[in-house]
């Protein structure tokens, strides 16, 4: 075929790819759900992070020092569906790996600003840490309808690679912006760091397992800083609430905006029971005294977690009984 019958066909399939992708990039963003966000430009929230950790509703092992009980920075990002910043049965990618571990944003922002050159990410946003269990972080977030979801992590000081959070949180409804959202935030377990305890040390997973919700029997174990197995579910660790705002932002910092909460009354919630766990018996000891006049034996164990909050009280800790011939030492 001529070149000059051949070029004006290639030039027309040139323009409808050029068209197709000019109408995919202005379209509106696709939630989860598969519908689309279609508001009237974007919507500015107040975003209000407490905390509910405290010794009366999680006594167990309860950080006071070294370091106590706190909460890093929150940091948040605004996407689109073709963007993840964490999933729970998914495994952690390294800027969640190393935020759940260390408290450390550089990866994650990395992650983000790479997503954001194909419009997947619309902001970042930060808030300070929180020094205690109990106390409250906020900042001011814009959300566009390009990308109306909203994902964050705040981890749990001390753990191995502990955190809560929210995963792909979507604000805008069809048409519309939801007014205000306030969610109930659970522990997580990034899966990368081996440790049933606040304190446990250092020691990575290998291979690295998926995101986990941790609950007041998973992990089943003891030693679990959060097993309550009296407790169908935990309390809620730490709370979200999302305000719309009839104003824009006055002044936009996406990654150190900060605002005081209005409202700084602390949620209320029933004491968690902690009953009180023992060792096992001692092995029994020598006879005190004559066995034909009634020598004693004694065995003891020892207090491993003692109650709090009305829990069932510590049994006691020494047993003795009679001898009997073949408990006595043998007479040389």
């Amino acid at each position: 075929m001529a070149p000059q019958f051949f070029f004006p066909g290639s030039l027309r399939q040139l323009l409808v790819v050029l068209l197709k992708l000019t109408l995919s990039c202005a379209a509106p963003a696709k939630t989860t759900d598969g519908t689309l966000c279609t508001a009237r430009g974007p919507a500015s929230y107040v975003l209000v992070f407490t905390g509910h950790w405290s010794p009366q509703t999680f006594p167990k092992q309860y950080p006071l020092f070294r370091p106590p009980a706190q909460w890093s920075k929150l940091i948040a990002v605004t996407h689109n569906a073709q963007f993840r910043l964490w999933q729970e049965g998914a495994p952690a990618s390294q800027g969640a790996q190393s935020f759940a571990e260390e408290g450390v944003t550089a990866e994650v922002v990395k992650e983000a600003r790479e997503a954001r050159k194909w419009r997947a990410v619309g902001s970042m946003y930060r808030t300070p840490g929180i020094p205690t269990g109990t106390g409250h972080s906020s900042t001011e977030l814009l959300l566009q309808p390009r990308n109306p979801q909203l994902s964050l992590m705040v981890k749990v000081i001390p753990s191995p690679d502990w955190f809560v959070g929210i995963d792909s949180l979507n604000l805008c409804e069809h048409n519309d912006w939801r007014q205000e959202v306030t969610l109930d935030l659970r522990p997580f377990d990034a899966g990368t760091d081996s440790g049933f305890t606040f304190s446990s040390p250092n020691f990575p997973t290998n291979p690295p397992e998926n995101i986990t919700q941790i609950t007041s029997q998973n992990p089943n174990h003891p030693a679990n800083s959060f097993f309550y197995p009296r407790l169908s579910e935990l309390p809620p660790l730490a709370t979200i609430r999302l305000t719309r705002q009839d104003r824009s932002p006055v002044r936009h910092n996406s990654l150190s905006n900060h605002i005081q909460p209005h409202d700084t009354t602390p949620k209320r919630f029933s004491e968690t029971p902690l009953d009180c766990e023992v060792s096992l018996w001692s092995s029994w000891g020598l006879c005190l005294g004559s066995c034909s006049k009634g020598g004693m034996r004694h065995r003891t164990r020892y207090i491993l977690l003692r109650p709090a909050n009305s829990g069932i009280p510590c049994p006691e800790l020494e047993e003795q009984a009679e001898c009997r011939p073949r408990n006595c030492p043998e007479k040389h």
